[in-house]
C-alpha cells in the first residue's frame, strides 16, 4: 500500500469533477489481470477536467495513462503516483462530413471500425484487428491486417503534463513502426480519421473476415496482452520464438501460447513477475538461437 495522497489532491483541486481513488487495484485495468495497487487512480470527466487536474498536479508526481489495458503488464509492486484511466467521457465516436470519423482516445478500436463500416466509410477496417483503444493506436501507430494508424489519421488531440491542450497533425506524430515520437507525457484525448467511399456490406464482410482470422490464429479469449514482441526488420517474431523451441513454454501459470507463440497467457494465477520472466526467457533463447534481440511490444510498468 502507498501513502494516501487523495485528500491532499482534492484539497488542491476544488473544481475537479472526475473520480479519485487511493490504492486502487490495477488487476482489472489490464487484460493479464495482474499487478499491485495504483497509489491514485483518476478517472477524468472529460478533456477539460483532465487538463485542470494536470495543471494543478505536482510535477514530481509520476503519471501513467491507461486505456483498455490490452498491451500492458503492471508489475506486482504496483504503481507509484497517478494512474489516469480514460472512461466514458473519452469513448464517443461520431461520423463527420467528408468520410471522416472522430473518436475519443478511450473508444475501443473495434467500435471505431464498426461506426465507419455502418456509415459506408472504407479504410478503417484494420482497427477491428487491434484489441485496444484509440489512445494506444495513436501512441504505438497501431496496425493489423495491412493497415496502420498513420495511413488514416488526420490529426490527434491531447493534453500535456502541464495541462495544455494541443493538436498534432499526422506529420507531427512522427509515426514509425509501432511508435509515435510525440512526447511520452502527452495524453491523447481524441483522433480524427479520414476514410474513403465504401459499401457497408462489403466493409462489414471484411471486418467479419478479420474477426474469424483472429479467432482461428490468436488466443483471443484468454488473459493475454496481445503481441508480446515487435517484429524485427524483415522477420516475424512468432517464427523466431517458435524456432527457439518456446511454443508452450511455461513458468508457473504463465505460458507461451501454443496457438500463436508471440502471445503470453495467464492461465489464472500467474503473477506479473512470472509473465515478465517468461518473456525474458523467450528473449534469451531467441538471442542464443538467432542472435536477434527481440524488443518488447507490451508495455511493462510499475515496481517489481
Amino acid at each position: 500500500m502507498f501513502p494516501d495522497i487523495v485528500p491532499e489532491l482534492k484539497a488542491g483541486m476544488p473544481e475537479l469533477r472526475g473520480k479519485l481513488e487511493a490504492n486502487a487495484p490495477t488487476a482489472p485495468l489490464s487484460w493479464f489481470r495482474t499487478g499491485g495497487p495504483a497509489q491514485v487512480l483518476f478517472t477524468p470527466a472529460d478533456t477539460d477536467d483532465l487538463a485542470y487536474f494536470l495543471q494543478h498536479l505536482d510535477r514530481q508526481i509520476p503519471v501513467l495513462v491507461v486505456g483498455l489495458g490490452s498491451n500492458l503488464l503492471i508489475r506486482d509492486g504496483g504503481l507509484e503516483g497517478v494512474v489516469i484511466r480514460l472512461g466514458k467521457g473519452f469513448s464517443e465516436v461520431s461520423v463527420e462530413p467528408g468520410l471522416r470519423v472522430r473518436a475519443g482516445a478511450g473508444a475501443p478500436d473495434v467500435k471505431v471500425a464498426r461506426a465507419a463500416a455502418e456509415a459506408g466509410i472504407a479504410g478503417l477496417s484494420f482497427l477491428r484487428g487491434i484489441p485496444g483503444a484509440i489512445g494506444g493506436a495513436l501512441r504505438m501507430n497501431g496496425g493489423a491486417y495491412g493497415g496502420e494508424t498513420k495511413d488514416v489519421l488526420i490529426e490527434a488531440k491531447g493534453v500535456t503534463r502541464t495541462g495544455e491542450i494541443v493538436t498534432f497533425t499526422n506529420a507531427q506524430m512522427g509515426f514509425t513502426y509501432r511508435h509515435s515520437s510525440v512526447p511520452d507525457d502527452v495524453i491523447f484525448t481524441e483522433a480524427l480519421f479520414q476514410g474513403r467511399p465504401g459499401n457497408p456490406e462489403e466493409i462489414l464482410a471484411e471486418m467479419n473476415a478479420i474477426t474469424e482470422a483472429r479467432s482461428s490464429t490468436q488466443p483471443v479469449n484468454t488473459r493475454t496482452g496481445g503481441s508480446t514482441f515487435k517484429n524485427p526488420p524483415g522477420r516475424k517474431a512468432w517464427e523466431l520464438v517458435d524456432a527457439a523451441g518456446c511454443r508452450g513454454l511455461r513458468i508457473g501459470d504463465a505460458q507461451v501460447s501454443e496457438m500463436h507463440c508471440n502471445f503470453l497467457i495467464n492461465h489464472g494465477s500467474a503473477s506479473a513477475s512470472d509473465i515478465e520472466a517468461l518473456g525474458e526467457e523467450v528473449r534469451r533463447r531467441v538471442r542464443e538461437m538467432s542472435g536477434i534481440e527481440l524488443e518488447w511490444e507490451i508495455k511493462r510498468v510499475g515496481r517489481a
